[in-house]
């Protein structure tokens, strides 16, 4: 047990000012889609460059409504990777198509193009790569492969808003992107996520996918020729979506400050496989740094990743697991996966604990985060 008060291993920072913005949006009657939700779109356009974004009500929903803006459905391939949460596979699954997971890199995380190459089949359309904190997937490599075997590419940027590519922002360029406000997230709207997509024909086409399928005929009655969802924002979380988004250089600094501290001072016997190390300080390569996930030792030390994770907490230290291996979920052996089918995916989602950052932390956080995992770890080295 610690009197230190509890270190989350992540959330967001809400400033009075969104707090009172919100109440004003509540107070004006209008708190489903509406002024906020345009406000909120405009402004991630202009992030991304201005290519068209529309805002729903979760990433999930984004990756759905761009698998079926892509036309992807039974009969069809997605190739993504095995490392990753479980929303890729499960809205290829549910518009009809086949999730194609391959391996990953062991240190970045990154999709294993190469692999991605090897699983194209006739039936491929869709190629949809995570990207991971501290480095992006080979964007140049991606899509030149895409584009010479006819892919889309739908990216799940949902941990990495605000990271760039060659200095350009990650959603600036490339073709079908999603990003999530989650909570967790560089930014939150409580709930929520984004696609930008290629011009204002796709824009259109979003439109009846996230409201009903809904589309208007000239006389202004309505008209259903697919069965879309209902994944339309409210102007509540739009109205923190804007805040946040202005806020979002502040957070980014905050994160790579936190990120620095660590590469500095985390340090066990015997090591943990850390995140990629930036050249330069964290962010002078464009990287963003949602997260800090560790490899545990465990072949090594006597304590499961479990009673890793109890100690931390006992210390008021929380933390998570990113990611479970998703070709060894339920739906992922529904397909015919098993294990030894990815290696490095299998060891990260042995191995892999998530330690807090997030833009509410000070670098005497991370100290206090180093030293009990530092401690933990020594206490528990297997001798020889």
């Amino acid at each position: 047990m610690t009197d230190l008060p509890y270190l989350k291993f992540a959330g967001p920072v809400l400033d009075e000012a969104t707090i009172a913005g919100v109440a004003d949006v509540l107070r004006s009657g209008h708190i489903t889609s509406g002024p906020w939700v345009q406000k909120f779109e405009a402004a991630l356009s202009e992030f991304c460059g201005g290519r068209p974004v529309r805002v729903l009500t979760s990433a999930t929903a984004a990756v759905e409504v761009a698998l079926q803006l892509c036309g992807i459905g039974p009969g069809d391939e997605v190739i993504t990777s095995a490392q990753s949460f479980f929303t890729v596979p499960n809205m290829i699954a549910k518009v009809g198509a086949k999730p194609v997971f391959v391996d990953c890199d062991l240190v970045t995380r990154n999709i294993d193009l190469g692999a991605v190459e090897r699983a194209i089949t006739p039936r491929t359309r869709a190629i949809i790569p995570t990207h991971w904190p501290g480095t992006l997937v080979d964007m140049d490599a991606l899509h030149a492969l895409a584009k010479a075997r006819g892919l889309r590419v739908i990216e799940d940027a949902a941990l990495v808003l605000g990271s760039c590519w060659k200095g350009r922002p990650v959603g600036a360029f490339g073709d079908l992107v999603t990003f999530s406000f989650h909570p967790n997230k560089n930014i939150t709207s409580i709930e929520g996520g984004a696609l930008v997509v290629n011009g204002d024909d796709e824009a259109r086409a979003v439109e009846p996918l996230r409201f009903h399928g809904i589309r208007y005929l000239p006389d202004r009655t309505r008209d259903v020729a697919f069965p879309g969802g209902k994944f339309n924002l409210p102007d509540v979380n739009a109205r923190i979506g804007v805040a946040q988004l202005a806020r979002l250089p502040e957070f980014l600094a905050r994160r790579r400050a936190l990120v620095d501290r660590y590469f500095a001072r985390f340090a066990t016997d015997p090591p943990c496989v850390l995140p990629p190390r930036p050249a330069a300080p964290a962010g002078a390569d464009g990287q963003s740094w949602n997260m800090w996930s560790v490899l545990l030792p465990l072949d090594r030390i006597t304590l499961s990743r479990k009673a890793f994770r109890d100690a931390l907490e006992a210390r008021g230290i929380g933390t998570g697991v990113s990611y479970e291996a998703l070709h060894l979920s339920t739906l992922g052996r529904s397909y015919g996966y098993k294990e030894g089918d990815f290696p490095v995916t299998e060891r990260i989602a042995r191995e892999t604990v998530t330690l807090p950052l997030h833009a509410a932390m000070t670098e005497a956080d991370v100290d206090r985060v180093c030293a009990a995992v530092a401690d933990l770890i020594a206490g528990a080295r297997r001798p020889g």
